[in-house]
């Protein structure tokens, strides 16, 4: 909500507070003050000019050469582009030395020739945005009303040396939607008086209920509605300083009608309809339900289909306004209006809410609405617009209201004591305290004893329980006011759980190994939900998607740093590696909310080790991401219990990927994507991983055990194994380590070979073993007896033989 302190003054008296101090204390009783600001507080020098003499610019088609009175002794010739500037107008003219919004400073220039002695304004140019702009001024120069005075500061004309705080209210504080609930707010603050308008306006002779008969059939979506008839209307703008506090409240002004319109709804919080009652077509309101598939053009000039759930304002037969949310364009004021029909009404909020969402029209009579109004306000709004079309519109209104309904809006009455007052907030209230915050608040309250029996206006709407009032006594005598105490009891410092620690190190391991985190969207597609998948379940979908790409709730984290990867590379950012924790969703039977497990996992590509000097680079591939992976399970202390097992994954490289466990339990996997896959990514090899943290996290790692420093020497024995080409070298060193027993302390592979010199089918892959005993130094005939056994143990199990 945006609040005009000079609109604001007409209200509650402000003297003697600076507008600093006022939004300290507003948001000090628990409306928070995002920011308060004073428009034209930087322009200097812009006054109001009256332009004498207007002809074309002699060496420039677009240009005009315009003779301008500012008050200051003999006119001034200024060269003006605006399209709509023209002799006889007023208009604001920034002289030599002004300054403008963004540092601008107008200095005497010569525009192809012609002497310029300032310059004349556009709004825009004097720092209103383009949308809350007039439209006939929107293209070109703003014009001020024929009684302008010349020589006047344009800024104070146009208000913008006004102070505009704007207020971050939550929902339930909607009376502050308008600058009556505000002065009752900061007048309870301040201790001061409110003063309200007292509408007096003219009667005609003729009645209301000659012109327009109401009907109301959705009496739970609308419960009262009221009409007044204007006639004799004259349509055109409205006065400058109600435009202006329009403009400063974020509304642009249209017409005197639908200005004085918006402007009861900024001061009353009710919003208000002006229909042009001969475009109407009847004599008739009938409030209803829409038809399904019914059809309305709005004033947006867009054809809104209908359903049942949506509430329309109707001719009778045709729908003329989409209730609470917006008009029709068929009924709409124009410039030959003469005579309309003002509607203030009640309309259900949840109702109003349901047609705003739906067709994405929400606007600030919706939003109000929603939050709800004030229903004991539904009529005095009604009659302060009559008056001000009376009064800037030359309307002639129509004896009598039109009502249909009728509203029960009773105060609500709440019975507190002030021992609970004071139990609650820990304070020593007096009831004469406590009976002056009411009094403040414009609650009347009767006391008896400890008792005090609240009676609530309906304008606030908020208050409903003793906790609401006491809320009302703590904000209004001072949150900082409230003792201060210490818990009580004993306190023991926070702590992360054993699985937060896991993962901190987990995250400071990854980005230390050179991978960069990612957080993607936990929402995907149909077509992506299966990809890359570790438990494929049905789709978890979202009932109202934001788009079909988002949709489902993702069951892998890979698909979307794909996608990031695939950006990044696209923007010639070609060497990378990422990483993400996060949750996917797996759908359970039986169960309508979906499990959510925490999954790790990372994609590299490229380059991963550029060693330019040398003239060395290393590519990332599957033994890259490979050592990542060894080094954060051994980090963890889980290295031994890991084992890697070949596989063929949906969307993975049939030859290039494997699946890891841990301790029995799969764990996830590891490989290329599918090529297939990074020609659709726009990709070069990509390789991926994904785990399960829970089983990562949760698992538990032996206790570090320390051996000292071997003192004696150990034996290493080299052999060349010769296998079928589909022995796994995994299952190999597997056997060699079961055989081994106590002595053999180390297996590593290094060396792999392929070619003429083996049988077709076979493949050679070199083991070396190291043997040692920490009591004695081996012999060789201890090494060579257990060194036979693995030799046979290979052989047996897998047929292998030493290569010669």
């Amino acid at each position: 909500m945006l609040v005009s302190l000079k609109w604001l003054q007409d209200y509650v008296d402000l003297s003697g507070i600076s507008e600093k101090d006022l939004a300290e204390k507003i948001t000090r009783s628990g409306i928070e003050v995002e920011s308060v600001e004073i428009p034209g507080e930087h322009i200097k020098n812009v006054v109001i000019g009256h332009v004498l003499k207007c002809e074309k610019h002699p060496a420039a088609d677009k240009l005009n050469k315009c003779l301008v009175d500012i008050g200051e002794g003999e006119p001034v010739q200024i060269i003006c582009g605006a399209p709509n500037v023209a002799a006889g107008q007023k208009v604001a003219v920034a002289k030599p030395g002004a300054r403008l919004p963004g540092g601008i400073k107008i200095k005497k220039a010569k525009l192809r020739g012609e002497e310029s002695n300032g310059m004349i304004c556009s709004l825009q140019e004097l720092g209103i945005e383009g949308k809350l702009v007039p439209k006939e001024f929107a293209e070109g120069i703003f014009v001020f009303p024929d009684d302008a005075e010349v020589g006047a500061d344009a800024i104070t004309a146009l208000n913008l040396d006004d102070c505009i705080i704007e207020l971050g209210l939550t929902p339930n504080r909607s009376d502050c939607l308008s600058m009556l609930g505000v002065a009752y707010e900061v007048a309870a603050i301040l201790d001061r008086d409110v003063k309200l308008p007292h509408p007096v306006y003219h009667e005609s002779t003729e009645k209301a209920s000659d012109y327009i008969k109401v009907t109301v059939e959705a009496k739970e979506d609308n419960p009262f509605y009221v009409a007044k008839v204007v006639k004799n209307v004259k349509i055109g703008p409205s006065p400058l300083w109600m435009q202006a506090r329009l403009m400063a409240a974020g509304i642009r002004p249209h017409n005197n009608v639908v200005d004085i319109t918006n402007y009861i709804m900024l001061e009353y919080g009710q919003p208000l309809h002006a229909f042009d009652y001969d475009r109407l077509g009847s004599k008739e309101i009938l409030v209803r339900r829409a038809y399904d598939g019914e059809e309305i053009v709005t004033l947006d000039d867009v054809k809104r289909t209908l359903t049942t759930e949506h509430l329309v304002i109707t001719n009778g037969s045709k729908p003329v306004a989409l209730a609470g949310v917006m008009g029709g364009a068929n009924s709409e004021v124009q410039q030959d209006t003469t005579t309309v029909l003002i509607e203030s009404a009640y309309f259900n909020g949840t109702t109003i809410r349901k047609a705003s969402k739906d067709h994405s029209l929400r606007s600030e009579a919706s939003a109000r609405y929603e939050k709800g109004v004030d229903p004991n306000r539904v009529k005095a709004a009604a009659e302060r617009a009559v008056e001000l079309l009376e009064k800037y519109a030359g309307a002639e209104v129509l004896r009598e209201t039109v009502v249909a309904g009728d509203l029960e809006a009773e105060p609500k009455k709440i019975t507190i004591s002030l021992s609970k007052i004071n139990r609650v907030l820990g304070t020593n209230l007096s009831s004469q305290d406590v009976v002056d915050i009411f009094r403040r608040l414009r609650f009347t309250v009767e006391t008896s004893d400890d008792l005090f029996t609240v009676t609530v206006p309906t304008r606030r709407g908020d208050i409903t329980i003793e906790e609401d009032l006491i809320e009302e006594v703590a904000r209004l005598y001072g949150y900082d006011e409230l003792p201060k105490t210490l818990p009580v009891g004993a306190a023991s410092p926070g702590g992360l759980t054993p699985y937060q620690q896991k993962r901190r190190v987990v995250r400071k391991f990854l980005e230390g190994a050179g991978l960069y985190q990612a957080i993607t969207y936990s929402l995907t597609s149909r077509d992506m939900v299966h990809q890359f998948v570790l438990d494929k379940t049905e789709p978890v979908e979202i009932a109202m998607p934001m788009s079909e790409e988002r949709s489902i709730l993702r069951q892998s984290l890979v698909p979307h740093l794909l996608e990031a990867v695939s950006y990044n590379v696209a923007r010639q950012n070609d060497s990378i590696g990422l990483y993400e924790i996060g949750s996917v969703f797996l759908k359970q039977i039986g169960q309508e909310l979906p499990q959510e497990d925490e999954h790790i996992a990372g994609a590299i590509t490229g380059v991963w080790e550029a060693n330019e000097w040398q003239g060395e680079q290393k590519l990332a591939d599957f033994f890259v991401l490979k050592g990542i992976l060894e080094g954060l399970f051994a980090k963890l202390g889980l290295g031994d219990a890991v084992e890697w097992k070949k596989a063929e994954l949906p969307d993975m490289h049939p030859g290039r990927t494997a699946e890891i466990f841990l301790n029995g339990k799969r764990l996830g996997f590891i490989g290329q994507v599918h090529p297939q896959k990074q020609k659709q990514l726009d990709l070069k090899e990509t390789y991926v991983f994904e785990l399960k943290a829970s089983i990562l996290l949760n698992e538990q790692a032996l206790e570090l055990q320390y051996d000292s420093i071997p003192r004696f020497p150990s034996i290493t024995r080299d052999i060349a194994l010769v296998v079928d080409k589909d022995t796994e070298a995994g299952k190999l060193q597997q056997i060699i380590w079961q055989a081994g027993g106590k002595l053999l302390k180390e297996v590593r592979i290094f060396d792999l070979y392929e070619g003429e010199h083996l049988q077709p089918g076979k493949k050679s892959i070199a083991f070396s073993l190291k043997y040692y005993d920490p009591d004695k130094t081996l012999t060789d005939e201890e090494v060579m007896n257990v060194h036979e056994k693995v030799l046979a143990a290979v052989k047996e199990k897998t047929g292998a033989e030493l290569r010669s």
